[in-house]
């Protein structure tokens, strides 16, 4: 018994968003919501200081 019938499977996928951009060429730099780059000298300190506290916080914790 053979079994010949054809099958013709599109598979398209649209996205709903257009491609500015050749197949080259990397995706365009997105504008980034945060940076530590544009932080003051002071705001990166304390915020470097939380992050040691809160790791410090892990170690006490994992030595109790």
């Amino acid at each position: 018994m053979t079994h010949s019938h054809s099958h013709d499977h599109h598979h398209e996928h649209h996205h709903g968003h257009a491609h500015s951009h050749g197949p080259a060429t990397a995706h365009p730099a997105q504008p980034a919501p945060w940076s530590i780059l544009r932080m003051t000298v002071l705001a990166r300190l304390a915020a470097a200081l939380v992050v040691s506290a809160g790791l410090w916080a892990v170690v006490l914790v994992a030595m109790r």
